[in-house]
């Protein structure tokens, strides 16, 4: 019995999407508005149109910087706001550090000072 050679390369789209994005087909496809036989063709070799590469990278939060210059060095990892610099936001400290930042006039230094150790004293007992 012979069998057929399948050439099972992996291309550089591929990687692409399933390695540094973690999309599916489908979420492709979705995230894209396009169907599954697309993103296949894109897997293949066919060059995947630059608007759909940057939804792939806002995505996985690779790519911050292309809403606005201001993103330059942070991106999303594990549902957390992180830059270059090693800091990591969650979405309620940025809540909380917003609201903070609106209830404060710059006479409040004392009390923004308590605030953000209480705040410290409670992180830590989470």
């Amino acid at each position: 019995m012979k069998f057929s050679r399948i050439d099972r390369r992996m291309t550089e789209n591929y990687f692409f999407r399933k390695f540094q994005c973690g999309l599916s087909k489908k979420d492709t496809a979705e995230l894209c508005f396009k169907n599954v036989s697309t993103v296949t063709k894109w897997d293949k070799g066919r060059k995947i149109p630059p608007e759909c590469r940057r939804l792939m990278r806002i995505h996985k939060g690779l790519e911050l910087s292309s809403i606005d210059n201001r993103w330059q060095g942070w991106k999303i990892v594990n549902g957390l706001l992180c830059n270059d610099g090693g800091l990591s936001l969650s979405p309620e400290q940025i809540l909380t550090g917003y609201a903070l930042l609106e209830i404060s006039a710059e006479s409040d230094r004392e009390v923004k000072l308590k605030v953000i150790k209480m705040a410290r004293i409670l992180s830590s007992l989470l």
